[in-house]
């Protein structure tokens, strides 16, 4: 071989080899989707930034098909259109669960361009229930909110709820993750609560989710990154799927899929139902 080829084998060899190191240290699954155990509940956490990827192009097809390849039981979507000029007037949410076969259920939390914004959930399971409220805001014009629904997965009711809080402020977060931990404080568990919370580890709103909940990704990946956002190359842990610490659920494994149909990553975990 010459030089020539030798040190470009090389330098190929040290490309791989440094986005593999990226990829494992920020917990990005490999591209086999971990095979799940009997009593084992699958919930996903994305949001679909309206259906648009990195690359500019609005396609739900694409956020479908990131969806139906993890196979998860349960899905908090935020940043959801219907009816919206932005996004040819389609009812997202409808689509979606066409596409990946599952029901849903959609929180309206903001009018916009004739249409509705805010927040749903995607499920294999019969929704038995649901609920929606908005949040008060400190100064964000922004309405935002939460929605829960009940389900029955293995012989027992699991509540499920996704939110969306302030991207700006770290008070805003505070007062939003106050009023979610008071709306969802007599609901039964065993209860699991994701979405994109705008606030990293260290912030506040994160800080009071801990009070109450288990964070499945530390849980299962300890002081791994787990950033999510941006997703061509992210630097960010903001997206989170928490588990009530009473109910007997237990984090088995959480992932994040490597994709770039949304400018967020997914989170995916499983979690193990006690009996």
């Amino acid at each position: 071989m010459s030089e020539t080829k030798t040190w470009l084998a090389l330098i190929c060899f040290f490309v791989l080899a440094v986005a593999g190191a990226r990829l494992v240290g920020a917990g990005v699954r490999t591209p086999a989707v971990p095979a799940r155990g009997q009593g084992t509940l699958r919930v996903m956490t994305y949001n679909i930034h309206v259906g648009v990827g990195m690359d500019k192009k609005l396609d739900l097809a694409r956020i479908a098909g990131v969806i139906n390849r993890e196979r998860p039981d349960l899905v908090g979507l935020q940043e959801v259109d219907r009816g919206v000029e932005r996004t040819g007037r389609v009812d997202q949410i409808a689509e979606l669960a066409r596409l990946t076969k599952m029901e849903y259920a959609f929180a309206h939390n903001l009018d916009y361009q004739g249409g509705q914004y805010g927040v749903a959930v995607l499920s294999r399971f019969p929704i038995l229930a649901t609920e929606h409220r908005r949040f008060a805001s400190l100064r964000e014009t922004e309405r935002r909110g939460f929605i829960r629904i009940e389900v029955r997965a293995g012989g027992r009711r699991i509540n499920f709820a996704t939110t969306h809080l302030d991207y700006r402020f770290d008070d805003g977060r505070a007062y939003e993750a106050g009023q979610l931990l008071k709306a969802l404080g007599q609901t039964l568990p065993p209860l699991v609560v994701v979405g994109d919370f705008n606030d990293e580890p260290a912030g506040r709103a994160h800080t009071m989710m801990l009070e109450r909940f288990a964070d499945a990704w530390r849980e299962s990946r300890g002081d791994e990154a787990g950033y999510t956002f941006p997703a061509h190359r992210p630097v960010k842990r903001i997206d989170y799927i928490f588990c009530s610490r009473e109910g007997g659920l237990r984090v088995r494994r959480a992932w994040i899929v490597d994709t770039q149909a949304s400018d967020h990553l997914p989170l995916v975990a499983d979690l193990e139902l006690a009996q």
